[in-house]
């Protein structure tokens, strides 16, 4: 068994080790690489500009997470094509078909990125070419797989003549059309192979070398060897690959359903939950995980340890059906908390429709927990995960609960994750994430932006006002938009975007979504009016910055619309993180009532 995922960058512990274990393939596969060649494989994804070609690099690990073989693809987007710089597998893997799905993926990144195709060289099996009898039964099989993807040497030129005189087994051009009908005309192909020959090999290329082999290349359209070892065939299509950074992880609270306060009007409610693993269950994107358990360090990490441990004790001394919903609020004196544990609620508390109940810890760590684990599947190499929880995180501060929220779980996450880079939250909930931004509001290492409805109006009406920009070496880091009581998608968009760009500047190493969808019509926490053709642009949008990206949710309360919301929002996330323009993927068609946000 083994699975596929691209590496971007060698700076998460398990990419560097992963980067480590194909620098030891190259050594025992291609004995002709220097060591200088083979520790430039770390550096060619850090800096594309300097190498004048964008490294893409997948790798196959078993269940181990081993790498058991690797393919190294470079992308010219100057040019529009793709060079297969190395692909291989460990000796012990071998004809398992770890080389055949690495391939495959290759195939199906190079056509998503060019119109031309996909080229790369393979040694020759002519005789007359390479001297070594082992060499060329190897080479005829490689020519054999790949004939059955119609990729053909390219004849009638002198690209296959050595360096040197003395050197042996000089390798063809290969070109793989991708399943299309493509035609390569001479001048396009001198351009490719100087790009090749240059980007490559550099100063190793001999003085008028280049130049004699572009001038060998007259035939005009080019000329691809006829097929040797199999019968000529259409163009093997592209084949869509399994690959992690391709899928969502996706971890959903399974003890939320002990969290449920049964007095009217308490939206915050179990089907909320349900309503949305509805409506994403025809989205072929995710993979379902189990919530690992974290320990509670993690969580006093954002929270301080004497409001974590009033929350767990007054839960558990209450009787199950029972609630406390805080009714006295003291001015704060930190060191006076109020004797009685009910009392006490007040002191903890921002607002008196939060109640504490039996479960609420419980439920509360639960979804810590699952936030935490689609943090930890970033780092594991998914590039999005979806943490699907309730209660809601994002306005409980440091020592205070509140808006339904015990512990702010994407706070919990950005500070997990701000251990292996920078960070940023972006909360768009139609209410303010005063929770978040008191949490980070002096370090700069976690940005926060958070797009709400303005507090002179809308919870928790004492933060969010664009004034607090953050404090001491904080400052600047948090940016607040509170927007019109009155809102429409195009808006939106419009302030979302120049978020985009401020995060973009900030270069985070991921990006947190604290994601509301009581911005949508007819929410009856909010006022504004965004409709599911809305999330999906925001998604698609936020899915651009092709950043590791954790969604973490929040609030949401019109059950009707939630699941056609959710199903929009992530469908644009996953999107716009591919690349993928939107008419491309399979898209349920919208009821007239859903479309309208009904």
């Amino acid at each position: 068994m083994f699975r596929i995922r691209r590496i971007y960058d060698d700076t998460l512990p398990r990419d560097k080790r992963s980067i480590d274990q194909v620098k030891g393939i190259m050594k025992s596969r291609f004995r002709g690489l220097s060591e200088e060649d083979i520790e430039k494989t770390a550096k060619k994804l850090r800096d594309p500009l300097k190498y004048r070609f964008r490294s893409i690099l997948f790798v196959a690990e078993d269940i181990k997470r081993d790498v058991k073989g690797f393919a190294l693809l470079q992308h010219a987007p100057d040019l529009g094509f793709c060079y297969l710089d190395f692909i291989s597998v460990d000796s012990d893997r071998a004809g398992r078909g770890v080389g055949g799905a690495l391939y495959e993926r290759v195939r199906e990144e190079a056509a998503m990125l060019t119109n031309i195709g996909l080229f790369f060289e393979c040694l020759p099996d002519d005789p007359r070419l390479c001297r070594n009898p082992a060499e060329l039964a190897q080479s005829r099989k490689r020519l054999k797989f790949y004939e059955q993807y119609s990729a053909y040497p390219i004849e009638g030129t002198a690209y296959a003549t050595p360096f040197k005189p003395e050197h042996d087994c000089p390798p063809y051009l290969v070109f793989d059309p991708l399943g299309r009908d493509i035609s390569l005309g001479a001048e396009l192909l001198r351009t490719i192979i100087r790009a090749i020959l240059t980007r490559k090999y550099g100063r190793a290329c001999p003085p008028g070398y280049i130049d004699m082999i572009l001038e060998s290349v007259t035939d005009d359209p080019v000329r691809l060897r006829p097929p040797r070892y199999a019968k000529a065939a259409p163009a093997a299509p592209i084949h869509s690959i399994p690959s992690l950074e391709k899928r969502i992880a996706l971890v959903v609270n399974d003890k939320h359903l002990i969290h449920h306060v049964h007095e009217r009007g308490y939206v915050e409610a179990p089907v909320r939950i349900d309503r949305i693993l509805e409506g994403i269950k025809d989205l072929d994107l995710f993979e379902r995980m189990k919530p690992h358990h974290f320990p509670e360090r993690h969580i006093k990490a954002v929270h301080a340890g004497r409001y974590v441990e009033y929350f767990k004790r007054m839960c558990a001394l209450l009787k199950p059906g029972a609630s406390v919903y805080p009714y006295v609020f003291p001015i704060r004196n930190n060191a006076r908390p109020p004797k009685e544990m009910p009392i006490r609620a007040g002191y903890y508390c921002i607002d008196t429709f939060t109640p504490l109940n039996r479960n609420a810890y419980l439920a509360a760590k639960r979804a810590v927990d699952c936030a935490l684990t689609a943090a930890q599947a970033i780092l594991e190499g998914y590039r999005l995960s979806y943490a699907l929880v309730r209660p809601p995180g994002h306005h409980a501060e440091r020592s205070a609960f509140g808006g339904f929220c015990y512990f702010n779980s994407a706070a919990v996450t950005a500070h997990f994750l701000s251990l292996y880079g920078k960070t940023a939250v972006l909360d768009i909930d139609y209410h303010h994430g005063n929770g978040t931004e008191e949490i980070f509001y002096g370090r700069p290492d976690v940005l926060t932006i958070s797009i709400h409805g303005h507090p002179k109006f809308a919870y928790p009406y004492f933060s969010g006002f664009p004034g607090e920009r953050g404090e001491g070496a904080g400052r600047r880091f948090n940016v607040n938009y509170a927007l019109p009581e009155k809102l429409e998608g195009a808006e939106y968009a419009k302030v979302l975007d120049r978020v985009l760009k401020r995060v973009g500047r900030f270069k985070p190493r991921f990006l947190i979504v604290a994601l509301g969808f009581d911005t949508a019509r007819g929410d009856p926490t909010g006022t504004w009016d965004l409709l599911p053709k809305d999330f999906h642009a925001n998604g698609y949008a936020i899915g651009s910055l092709r950043l590791p990206t954790i969604v973490v949710q929040e609030g949401g309360y019109r059950i009707r619309s939630l699941g056609a919301n959710a199903r929009e929002f992530l469908r644009g996330l996953w999107e716009g993180a591919q690349g993928v323009a939107p008419k491309e993927t399979k898209r349920k068609k919208l009821t007239k009532r859903e479309a309208k946000g009904e």
